[in-house]
C-alpha cells in the first residue's frame, strides 16, 4: 500500500504526544483521568484531522488523496498502535507463552510453559519507540495515570488480558521490560489436579476443606512458580454468596472480573506519589481501607511488606478465612519472611512479638514448588501450632516425597480435623498409606 507506513509512524507520534500533553493538563487541574472510551474517541477525532491534513498535502503535489481502503487501513493501524499493544500483542496471544523478556527494543526473549526458550523478532525499530509503547501502554492501563521517564524509570501494570507488566528505563543500560503471562485467569480445583498437576486429588480435597473451613491461608514459593495461579484456585471454594475485598499493588488476581464466581468483590490496588510526592496509597492503608468495607474475607495477592502487620491483626480479629501469598524458598521459609517485614513496619516489631502474632493469626502455610520434572507442585504444608519466643511451632502435614511432590506426613491436629470433617473433608484420603508414609 505505497508508502503510508510513515504517514501511520508520524499520525500515532503525534496523536500519542497530544494525548499525553492532554492527560498531563487534566491531572494539574484536578480532572479525573479520562476513561478508555474517551480517549477512544479524542483519538479518532485527532486522528481525522491527520488524515485530512495529509490528503490536502498530497492534493497540494499533485497526489491523488487516499482511498476509502488506504484510510481505512491507515485508521486501523495507527488505532491498534495506540489502543492495542503494538507488536507485542502477537506474543500475548501465544498461549505457549509464559513469560516475555525484553532487554532493548531489538533483544526479545520467550519463555514457553515446557521450559523452552526462544529470541523473537523486535517488538520495535528503537529503544525510543519501544518507549513510546511502554508509555501508550501506560496511559490506558486503569485508574490512574502510570509515568514512564527519567523521574520515575520504573513501571509496573496489568496489561488487559492480566500479564503483569514491568518495565525499567534510564536506570538500565538500556529500555527493559519483563511481562508475566497469567495464562490461567480463572482456575478451579480440578483444574489444579487435572490441567496443571499442582496436586493430586486427596491433597486438593484437604485444600479444599481448609478454604471451606475458614482457615487462614499464606501461600509461599519463589518468583514465577504460580501461587497467584494457586490462590485463584483456592479463592474458587469461597462460597459466592460471601463479600471479598482484595489488596494488590497491581491487579493480577482478577477475582473481580469473574462475576459468576464472585459477585460481591471490592478489588483495591496501590497507588505511587504524583509528581509532587504526593497521594501514594501503600497495601498496609488498604489493608486497613479494607476492613471498613465489612468484608467476609481479605484476600492480599502478595505480601511484600509493612502490610503484614494490619494483615495479620485482620486475620486475627475475626477475619478468617483470609489468604495471601508472600515469595520463601520454603514453608518454614515464610515465618522468616514475615518476621523480616513486620521488623521493617512503621511498629518495629520484635521477633518474639510478630511470632505471637503470626501463631495467632495464620494456620496453614502451604508451599509451591519445581518437582524434579519441571513441573510446579505443592511440595510441603504447615499447620501453625503456637509461637514459643523466637520460633513459630508447627507441623508439616505435608512434605516433600520423591520427586519433589507433597506427600501425608504428620497428622493435623484433632480439633482442626474435626473442623475440616465438618466442612466436608472425606476421612478416608487421610487414612491410607500415603497419610501414614514419612
Amino acid at each position: 500500500m505505497r508508502d503510508h507506513g510513515r504517514a501511520a509512524d508520524m499520525f500515532r507520534e503525534n496523536i500519542a504526544a497530544t494525548l499525553t500533553g492532554f492527560a498531563h493538563s487534566r491531572s494539574e487541574a484536578g480532572l479525573p483521568v479520562q476513561s478508555s472510551g474517551e480517549r477512544r474517541t479524542l483519538a479518532r477525532k485527532l486522528l481525522a484531522d491527520e488524515i485530512a491534513s495529509h490528503n490536502q498535502g498530497r492534493l497540494r503535489v499533485g497526489q491523488s488523496a487516499l482511498s476509502d481502503g488506504e484510510r481505512e487501513a491507515l485508521e486501523r493501524s495507527v488505532m491498534e498502535a495506540l489502543f492495542g499493544l503494538g507488536s507485542l500483542q502477537e506474543l500475548l496471544e501465544d498461549d505457549r507463552i509464559e513469560n516475555i523478556q525484553i532487554n532493548g527494543a531489538d533483544q526479545v526473549f520467550v519463555r514457553y510453559a515446557d521450559g523452552t526458550e526462544e529470541q523473537r523478532a523486535p517488538v520495535a525499530t528503537s529503544d525510543g519507540e519501544l518507549v513510546d509503547l511502554v508509555r501508550q501502554i501506560a496511559a490506558r492501563s486503569g485508574l490512574e495515570e502510570r509515568r514512564f521517564d527519567r523521574g520515575s524509570p520504573s513501571l509496573n501494570v496489568c496489561l488487559p488480558d492480566g500479564s503483569r507488566l514491568f518495565a525499567v528505563m534510564a536506570l538500565s543500560h538500556r529500555v527493559g521490560l519483563t511481562i508475566r503471562r497469567h495464562r490461567f485467569k480463572r482456575v478451579s480445583m480440578d483444574d489444579l489436579v487435572d490441567r496443571l498437576g499442582v496436586c493430586d486429588r486427596p491433597l486438593a480435597a484437604f485444600l479444599t476443606a481448609l478454604v471451606r473451613a475458614r482457615k487462614n491461608i499464606i501461600i509461599g514459593g519463589g518468583t514465577n512458580v504460580g501461587k497467584t495461579t494457586l490462590a485463584r484456585g483456592l479463592a474458587s471454594v469461597i462460597p459466592a454468596c460471601e463479600r471479598l475485598v482484595t489488596i494488590e499493588d497491581t491487579f493480577e488476581l482478577g477475582l473481580h472480573q469473574d462475576t459468576l464466581a464472585h459477585p460481591n468483590v471490592m478489588a483495591l490496588q496501590a497507588r505511587e506519589a504524583n509528581l509532587e510526592g504526593e497521594g501514594a496509597v501503600d497495601q498496609a492503608e488498604l489493608v486497613r481501607w479494607g476492613l471498613r468495607m465489612s468484608p467476609d474475607r481479605v484476600i492480599v495477592g502478595e505480601i511484600r511488606g509493612p502490610e503484614v502487620v494490619p494483615m495479620c491483626n485482620a486475620m486475627s480479629q475475626g477475619n478468617d478465612g483470609s489468604l495471601s501469598t508472600i515469595h520463601a524458598s520454603t514453608s518454614r521459609g515464610v515465618f522468616t519472611k514475615l518476621a523480616a517485614y513486620a521488623a521493617q513496619s512503621p511498629e518495629r516489631l520484635s521477633l518474639e512479638t510478630t511470632n505471637l502474632l503470626v501463631a495467632s493469626a495464620v494456620h496453614f502455610v502451604v508451599h509451591v514448588g519445581w518437582a524434579t520434572d519441571g513441573q510446579r507442585v505443592i511440595d510441603s504444608i504447615r499447620e501453625v501450632v503456637d509461637a514459643d519466643g523466637t520460633h513459630i511451632v508447627s507441623n508439616e502435614v505435608y512434605k516433600p516425597g520423591l520427586g519433589g511432590r507433597a506427600v501425608p506426613s504428620a497428622p493435623v491436629r484433632t480439633e482442626t480435623l474435626d473442623e475440616l470433617v465438618d466442612a466436608g473433608l472425606d476421612t478416608a484420603c487421610l487414612r491410607g498409606e500415603r497419610w501414614r508414609r514419612t
